[in-house]
């Protein structure tokens, strides 16, 4: 923006104010004396012609031309400054007589067709002014001549009783305003001269004032701006008057004063540098030392990462045989005291492991490198899982565990379960830890629910012994617990909750307590997770149970809400009693009434030592109900044959689950061992062959165990050399290869296997004990299909075998134990629509398979042009997209052709082929399309006569 000088603001304060205030008062007092000048010329020229115009009605009545022409002469000559002629006009508007003949009488005459007037007016002409001015007789007869028009208006005021004045003519007066004007302009220009004087004198007075001032303040700034430059030499000169000198004085002084300054800061720099070499001497010296110190920090961090890694491997080698084989032995029959000691080195086993998992997960956390998981998963599914493995320490210390989960939850979610799981176990195995007697319970509630996101809300409470404020502070402290003596009297390693915390924070939640001394705890934990629009496990079938009823026996407050609402929630109309009070009041009322129970269900938390009191009130309640079912703080299977004998149905441990609840009131599905889920694996032995490699004997011995139960045939080597021999020679279904191996390693073997022809496309899933960050991602840039720790899980087992396995290649590969199974299956691979497959994937459940293989159907179409439209626009991520997601609807929906070629489509665009280098695979996509399309009539007819049809196939 444009600075405005002190000069220019010399000119806007004092030149233009002035010139525009004397313009102003110019044209102001200009104006005005036009306008008096105007206005008395007007008055003097009405001062003329009224008093003729009075003067010469007698002349013009009596039609006298001379007398009328010596009285306007007389008056012209008198006034001929201004007068330049007059005339008088009859009524009829014709001249009777002028003071000049060669005037123009056509220019004063008034226009034909107007009226006389009847008042003097004025008609303003460039150079001129004609006034007009009535003769009035006021004694006309009008009854003499009625011709004549009556006046009413006239500026003469005279009065009749016998006749009123009439207009009997007019004069008009031609004055010139030559004189006029000329005073008028002599005037304007006068003002403005002098207007124009004053603006020229205050110009010569500013200019002046601009000379005297703001020449010496320019001397100012350019010696101040050489200043700033760094020249303190500069001195501002001359002698000046008033505030200036006193102005010139300061800066002078100021010059003077920063000069001494820069040389004393000149001196104090000079004196600094000096020392800041000295420093920077010592810090260079230090710098060494600290790159010194860096490098055996780095050193020591890579021996730590490289200690963790092989003492997890050397740890959980030696673990995996003794957990693996010690749960093989407990499938074998044994007596309890083996069991006992079995179990108890299980226990050991796993909490070792528990030990080794805390030290690594706090060590990758403390590194930033854990990495959460998004996965489908059941929410009840999982707590039940995790309450199963930990109802057995509660039950020992005879602690009630219950568990809540609203029914309107929502159970298919998408997250890390692994870490829900771990921060679950870890808070309430604390809450039993810390619990002598008393109850531990678990509450989950939705804090914050979308149509598309969940954040949960686990609350653990027990009535242990309580924390103080001192130890709160440091409950989230690393290899913290909340005392010394604690640690040694209940064990661990103190980073339980540490690690519970950083999990919480990476799923997007946070973690919390309140706890008050021998009044118990409550910890609580948030996490966020997708919404699945698909669900993970089938809805009960419970449609028998509505409006049973049950009487439900617990004494246990949190227990027995959370089960009466599951019960409430599948429609049964439940009586609950608190304690054997309310018990035989009920009864009694029953025994009154006639009227039994269709289920009993009672819930005990005592242990074995009230026996007898528990028969006692089963023997008390046969008479009313013949279904009665115990829930027992209690896994004994002797306790709970010993309860069944005396006359109850089924005894279950606590807490209960929907899922165990419900088949027990099923009595017909109880023999299923399946569990209703959509995923669920087949339970048979498959007819393929595995290599299984790994240096460690008893791990290789165990893995081929666990493998005889799901697979045909197992070849054993026990290094990478040896599995590369057997496979030179057979061809397997899968590779399990150990990693760190004498002679040749895991990964080094794989790349050979991938060069032989019988084995190229063979999976190998890497199973190592290593279980550091990064090691599965590593694993797969190295090629292998998948990866295990140990010890083994045989659920991820199973799960690896029948995610992995080539089922169409069964027949080439192995001599099937049972040719009708395989030939079963290998029809049903060539068959476009396998129903039977579809009823398999969906638990077998007819109206779910129906609804799914339905809805597959409608999409196909307009799938079908998506993807086309997408393969012409060239959009890649729309045709993965389309095509991922019409591989998942594959998955359940008893379509084998079309599934293979989707999943191979997927694969290949995943690795980068482009749509061109995959016409070919396309082509045969949109085949199997059609040939689905074009069978599904005829599946429907197949489908329909084994089941009714729904409202959508109507």
């Amino acid at each position: 923006m444009h600075k405005i000088s002190l000069k220019d603001w010399v000119i806007i304060l004092t030149i233009i104010p002035t010139t525009l205030i004397g313009f102003g008062l110019a044209s102001y007092f200009s104006y005005s004396r036009s306008m008096e000048l105007n206005d008395f010329l007007e008055q003097r020229a009405q001062s003329i012609i009224e008093p003729i115009a009075i003067a010469s009605k007698d002349p013009l009545l009596n039609k006298n031309r001379d007398k009328l022409r010596q009285l306007i002469s007389f008056t012209h000559r008198n006034q001929s400054n201004i007068v330049k002629s007059i005339v008088i006009f009859t009524e009829d508007n014709q001249v009777f007589v002028t003071s000049a003949y060669h005037g123009d009488t056509n220019l004063m005459r008034i226009k034909a067709g107007e009226e006389l007037p009847s008042h003097t007016y004025i008609q303003t002409l460039p150079d001129y002014m004609i006034f007009r001015a009535p003769i009035i007789d006021e004694n006309y007869n009008r009854q003499t001549k009625p011709k004549t028009k009556t006046i009413a208006n006239s500026q003469f005021n005279y009065s009749s009783s016998n006749s009123k004045p009439v207009i009997i003519g007019y004069i008009a007066m031609q004055i010139d305003k030559s004189q006029l004007n000329f005073q008028q302009q002599s005037q304007f220009i006068v003002a403005f001269a002098f207007a124009l004087l004053g603006s020229l004198l205050s110009a010569i007075l500013a200019i002046r004032l601009i000379k005297k001032v703001t020449k010496p303040i320019n001397s100012m700034v350019l010696a101040i701006e050489r200043i700033r430059e760094g020249k303190l030499e500069s001195r501002v000169s001359g002698q000046l008057i008033g505030e200036l000198n006193f102005l010139k004085n300061g800066i002078n002084a100021m010059a003077q004063s920063l000069d001494s300054y820069q040389n004393e800061m000149q001196a104090s720099i000079d004196q600094a540098t000096i020392d800041l070499r000295e420093s920077l001497e010592q810090f260079e010296i230090q710098n060494v030392e600290l790159s010194i110190s860096k490098r055996k920090a780095q050193e020591a961090n890579r021996v730590k990462s490289e200690f963790l890694a092989n003492m997890s491997h050397e740890l959980r080698t030696p673990l995996n045989g003794v957990i693996g084989f010690t749960r093989q032995v407990l499938k074998t029959p044994l007596s309890e005291n083996q069991r006992d000691y079995l179990q108890t080195i299980d226990r050991s086993a796993n909490n070792l492991l528990t030990i080794i998992n805390d030290i690594l997960d706090f060590s990758k956390l403390d590194a930033g490198k854990m990495v959460t998981e998004n996965i489908p998963f059941s929410l009840r599914e999982s707590v039940d899982e995790t309450l199963t493995l930990l109802a057995p320490s509660a039950h020992k210390k005879n602690i009630e565990l219950s568990i809540n989960i609203p029914q309107t939850l929502p159970d298919s979610l998408v997250g890390d379960t692994m870490r829900i799981k771990q921060i679950i176990t870890n808070l309430v195995s604390n809450a039993i830890k810390f619990t002598p007697q008393g109850s531990v319970s678990i509450d989950i509630v939705s804090e914050v629910v979308n149509p598309n996101n969940i954040k949960l809300k686990v609350i653990v409470t027990d009535t242990g012994i309580g924390m103080t404020s001192s130890q709160q502070r440091t409950i989230f402290d690393a290899f913290t617990q909340a005392d010394q003596s604690i640690t040694r009297l209940y064990g661990g390693t103190g980073l339980g909750l540490v690690i519970c915390q950083r999990l919480a924070q990476e799923m997007n939640g946070d973690i919390g307590f309140s706890s008050e001394k021998n009044h118990g705890s409550s910890f609580w934990f948030t996490f966020q997770c997708e919404i699945n629009a698909m669900p993970l496990m089938l809805e009960l079938n419970n449609q028998h149970l509505v409006n049973k009823t049950v009487l439900y026996f617990e004494e246990n407050d949190h227990s027995r809400e959370s089960t009466k609402d599951l019960l409430k929630h599948w429609k049964m109309r439940v009586t609950t009693v608190v304690n054997r009070h309310e018990l035989s009041q009920v009864l009694s009322h029953s025994s009154q009434t006639q009227r039994g129970f269709d289920y009993v269900l009672i819930g005990h938390n005592q242990t074995s030592t009230a026996l007898s009191e528990l028969k006692k009130t089963i023997a008390q309640l046969q008479p009313f109900s013949s279904q009665i079912h115990l829930a027992l703080n209690n896994t004994s299977p002797s306790l709970h044959e010993a309860l069944i004998a005396s006359g109850a149905v089924s005894c279950m441990s606590k807490p209960l689950s929907p899922i165990t609840l419900s088949k027990v009131l099923q009595p017909e599905i109880k023999s299923k061992a399946e569990k209703l889920t959509l995923n669920s694996p087949m339970g048979k032995v498959l007819p393929i062959k595995v290599l299984a490699v790994d240096d460690n004997e008893a791990n290789l011995k165990l893995i081929k165990a666990l493998l005889l139960e799901q697979v045909a045939e197992v070849i054993e080597a026990d290094n990478g050399m040896s599995a590369i021999e057997f496979c030179k020679t057979e061809t397997f279904s899968l590779i399990f290869m150990d990693i760190q191996m004498p002679v040749m390693d895991g990964i080094s073997a794989l790349k050979e296997i991938k060069k032989l022809s019988n084995n190229s496309n063979t999976p190998i899933i890497a199973v190592t004990a290593h279980a550091l960050s990064g090691e599965k991602e590593k694993m797969h840039q190295q090629g292998f299909n998948a990866y295990m720790t140990k010890p083994i899980d045989e659920t991820m087992l199973r799960h690896i075998i029948y995610e992995y396995c080539d089922f169409e290649q069964l027949v080439s590969t192995t001599a099937p134990r049972n040719p009708t199974d395989v030939i079963g299956q290998l029809e049903a691979s060539t068959k476009i629509i396998d129903w039977p497959l579809a009823l398999k994937r969906s638990a077998n459940k007819a109206e779910l398979a129906k609804e799914m293989f339905l809805g597959l159907v409608e999409s196909l179409p307009e799938t079908q042009l998506s993807i086309r439209e997408a393969i012409n626009m060239q959009d890649v991520a729309q045709i993965k997209r389309l095509i991922h997601k019409l591989n998942g609807a594959c998955c359940y929906t008893g379509t084998p052709n079309l599934a293979k070629i989707t999943t191979q489509l997927e694969t290949q665009l995943k690795m980068g082929l482009s749509t061109e280098e995959l016409e070919p695979e396309f082509l045969e996509f949109f085949e199997h399309i059609e040939q689905v399309l074009f069978a599904v009539p005829e599946t429907l007819k197949t489908i329909n006569s084994h089941s009714p049809l729904s409202e959508r196939e109507k």
